[in-house]
């Protein structure tokens, strides 16, 4: 059918894939076209290669793991009904009663469409009836390979519009040299069941019984071929009578010809004696025909085209010498026309025997029927300018008044002038509809980025109420973990550097952190300088925030190793500091804003920090409540003296007893067995993996930033919460506050073991404040103090 004619346009590839993410969903499509190597989207008149159709049934083929006949057999079918909903519906009905006329007037639809897809290379059908009721469908292409398009569209078609279900099998294959080059030929033979509801099958019988009685009674008996066939489908044996009934007599009313008496299926038409029309009024009345015998000597013409090519007005020339045939595309012999009599055939002139006049226009072409004549052994072209717009009409130097009134070539003229500048808008506007679209994914791409930024400066929901115009306000939470850090010896580091060594080893450093916040998922606050500072349970309240701060500390000192100091060319060492307690968070500021934390409990885990030991995680009285039985190793520092605090009780996090350094720095874990790599399970059999965003400032980086991260798994129920609430319950209050962690930071990745908290002397591991603490140290301890 027509899909062969659209095949260059972009309609057929916009069918193929809706085909495609119909039945097999986005990512099928998405999955075959970058294999293909063609674009997303098609537009519906733009013409493409037929290399990309070809390309797009191979790789859907192999993608789908289906026969390259079935795929095309299943794509004739949705094919059919694409072009119903594309608007096709009602030209496709009116093409024949049946599906022998259907097929039959396929090739007058491919002309018919040729005048709006003037880049259309249309294949032709010719269909032959059988005498057992089938017919051999006759289909040549000059495109091999896709004969098996036609049995899916043929079949819905005759399913959708005749109620017959049919099979098409090919019982003939060959390759015809043809005018333009070798033509595949593929013969089909078409058997065809009628379906009939149940319902419609009853009323059927019934009505073919009655119409045989009927009949009877009006004194005009069907013949005896009919009145068989009728009983053969009443199932009448002879006895069966059928009353005549009001609903009968409406169906007979509807196909009886009045005053006749006699049924529309007998029609035997009258003719004249003779005919009554003179040859001029012929010749005038047709202007465009012609009458040629066996060998292709002209007998007759009609006057325009004689104006048009005097040498047909010489008789007994050969129709040959002055035209080829342009469709179908056969040799110019009697059999060959004879073969495709039911086809529509354009005939153009030869520039060489055209007049002078001629010599710069374009050659005209003809349209028409033919049409053998028996007893005169002659076939008649009746035919018509084939003209498509007024402009054609105006290169050639013809008028419309050249063509016949009778003739619709007129008509279609003006009707297609107007189409074509209908179809030009269109096409703009489906090339600015493209292009809108192009616009509006490399926006969306754009605000993706823009958003990534944004989340990465500020929590997501603060964002989302800033982006909509709402005033953020602050937010109190009774219990999170802090946690600062900072670069031993940064000061005198950066006095011995260059800036651009300083800037590529925070940039290392601090890569390597911001990694470890997706494993444990912590808010990264802000850094300054040197200082890092991250918390847990803030700005999405979360039971397990100590032990998430806890395992990122850990990281942090296994990370830190990997990062060179500039000036000793050692690995760089960190002071870790961490204290658990009631912040205030809010958004400061409409220019850069950003979310900070206000409260005493920045200020003392700043002093954990400032207080801290190189390459330790120092923990305040209140961190050590949350994670003293979490299953993590804590030793005891003692009582030190804390800047604007007195003095405090301190420990410090040596490690987790029961997670890997793996799980800590969020690496895929292997398998000893296999020695492949595995990422950890989650809840309900889940696992996931975060690709990391960072680009990497070093060759080392870079590899380790192809590793894929692991987020750590975190249990934040309330079993755990319960049981570790009464014991805590019975334990003292921290010689700080006074209280103990909430019952909401209960929920632990680890089983509820005792660390080990040894005693040790007060003044183990304590720092000098005057000769490590950098000096801009209260500058960063102050920025997030509550004022």
């Amino acid at each position: 059918m027509f899909v062969y004619l659209l095949l260059q346009y972009g309609f057929i590839n916009t069918c193929l894939k809706s085909l495609v993410v119909e039945k097999y969903g986005e990512e099928t499509w998405e999955k075959l076209r970058l294999q293909a190597g063609v674009q997303d989207s098609f537009l519906t008149f733009e013409v493409y290669k037929d290399e990309i159709t070809m390309q797009l049934v191979d790789k859907a083929c192999k993608v789908l793991g289906v026969p390259a006949d079935l795929v095309l057999r299943e794509f004739g079918k949705y094919f059919f009904e694409f072009c119903k909903r594309s608007g096709y519906d009602h030209m496709l009905r009116t093409l024949g009663g049946n599906l022998y006329e259907f097929i039959e007037n396929l090739d007058a639809l491919h002309s018919y469409l040729s005048l709006s897809y003037q880049e259309m290379n249309a294949p032709s059908f010719r269909v032959e009836k059988n005498e057992d009721g089938s017919m051999h469908l006759h289909y040549y292409s000059d495109r091999r390979g896709l004969c098996h398009i036609v049995p899916g569209i043929i079949g819905a078609a005759a399913l959708d519009f005749f109620n017959i279900e049919i099979s098409m099998k090919i019982v003939n294959q060959t390759e015809e040299e043809e005018r333009t080059g070798k033509k595949e030929h593929i013969v089909f033979l078409v058997t065809q069941n009628p379906l009939f509801p149940c319902k419609e099958r009853k009323e059927f019988s019934s009505s073919s019984q009655c119409l045989v009685d009927s009949e009877k009674q009006i004194g005009n008996p069907l013949s005896k071929e009919d009145l068989e066939k009728a009983k053969s489908a009443s199932g009448d044996t002879g006895n069966s009578v059928c009353p005549v009934k009001k609903s009968h007599w409406k169906t007979l009313r509807g196909i009886i010809t009045l005053g006749k008496g006699k049924l529309l299926r007998g029609f035997d038409p009258v003719y004249p004696k003779s005919l009554w029309i003179d040859t001029k009024t012929f010749c005038n009345g047709l202007p465009f025909h012609m009458v040629f015998d066996k060998e292709l000597k002209v007998k007759q013409a009609g006057v325009s085209i004689q104006k048009i090519v005097p040498g047909l007005q010489t008789m007994g020339i050969c129709l040959d010498q002055y035209f080829r045939i342009i469709h179908p595309e056969v040799p110019f012999t009697i059999s060959s026309i004879q073969k495709f009599i039911n086809s529509q055939f354009v005939f153009q002139t030869r520039r060489e025997m055209m007049p002078e006049s001629w010599k710069e226009r374009p050659m005209l072409e003809l349209r028409g029927q033919m049409m053998w004549m028996e007893s005169l052994q002659c076939m008649l072209y009746l035919c018509s300018p084939l003209l498509r717009t007024l402009h054609e009409l105006e290169e050639r130097q013809m008028h419309i008044a050249d063509i016949a009134p009778h003739d619709v070539t007129r008509d279609l003229i003006l009707l297609n002038q107007q189409r074509l500048a209908e179809m030009e808008l269109s096409n703009q506007l489906e090339r600015k509809k493209e292009e809108l679209r192009v616009l509006s994914k490399h926006l969306e791409e754009e605000k993706k980025k823009t958003e990534a930024l944004l989340y990465a400066m500020l929590p997501q929901h603060v964002a989302n109420q800033l982006k909509e115009g709402k005033r953020v306000e602050a937010g109190e939470f009774k219990e999170c973990t802090i946690l600062f850090s900072d670069v031993v010896t940064f000061t005198n580091i950066c006095a011995q550097c260059e800036p651009i060594q300083i800037v590529l080893m925070l940039n290392s450093m601090y890569l390597r952190f911001d990694r470890l916040t997706t494993v444990h998922d912590v808010y990264k606050v802000e850094t300054i300088g040197d200082a890092y500072m991250v918390v847990g349970g803030v700005p999405v309240p979360v039971p397990t925030h100590a032990e998430r701060v806890a395992n990122f500390a850990l990281g942090m000192i296994m990370a830190a190793k990997g990062v060179q100091n500039p000036v000793s060319g050692n690995p760089i060492q960190i002071r870790v500091g961490i204290h658990t307690g009631p912040v205030l968070a809010g958004v400061v500021g409409e220019k850069m804003p950003r979310y900070c934390l206000f409260g005493d409990t920045v200020n003392i885990a700043s002093r954990m920090e400032s207080h801290g030991v190189p390459s330790k995680i120092h923990l305040s009285s209140s961190a050590y409540q949350c994670l003293k039985y979490k299953n993590f190793e804590i030793t005891e520092r003692g009582e030190i003296e804390v800047k604007g605090k007195g003095k405090m009780h301190t420990y410090f996090l040596i490690r987790n007893k029961s997670a890997t350094e793996n799980e800590i720095m969020g690496r895929p874990m292997k398998d000893l067995d296999s020695g492949h790599e595995s990422v950890q399970p989650f809840p309900e059999g889940k696992t996931e993996t975060i690709p990391s965003s960072h680009q990497p400032a070093t060759q080392t980086q870079q590899k380790k930033d192809q590793t894929p991260t692991v987020a750590m798994k975190y249990v934040d129920g309330p079993t755990d919460a319960q049981n570790s609430f009464k014991r805590r319950n019975q334990m003292k209050a921290g010689d700080l506050t006074g209280k103990t962690c909430d019952s909401k930071s209960d929920g632990s990745l680890h089983g509820n073991q005792h660390a080990d908290d040894g005693p040790r002397p007060p003044n183990q591991g304590r720092v000098k404040p005057a000769a490590e603490e950098p000096q801009n140290r209260n500058v960063r301890s102050n920025f997030c103090t509550l004022l």
